[in-house]
């Protein structure tokens, strides 16, 4: 049996899909590579003092003793 995709199922995709970016870190060879982290701001502090938008993004930076930021 063949599979159909239609456009809406496409489109649903491509909405899941909005919310995220892909980061690739190219300076730390032993971070994680193309992560795929969600846009969803809940910031976080960590021990090199940067605020990262979420704790992927700062996983993404190799980013060590992140704790929630309220500031």
């Amino acid at each position: 049996m063949k599979k159909i995709i239609t456009f809406s199922k496409l489109a649903l995709a491509g909405v899941l899909f909005a919310g995220a970016l892909t980061v690739n870190v190219e300076a730390a060879p032993q971070c994680p590579r193309d992560i795929l982290c969600p846009t969803v701001y809940d910031p976080v502090i960590c021990n090199d003092g940067v605020v990262y938008s979420n704790d992927c993004f700062a996983r993404a930076a190799c980013a060590k003793g992140c704790q929630p930021y309220n500031g």
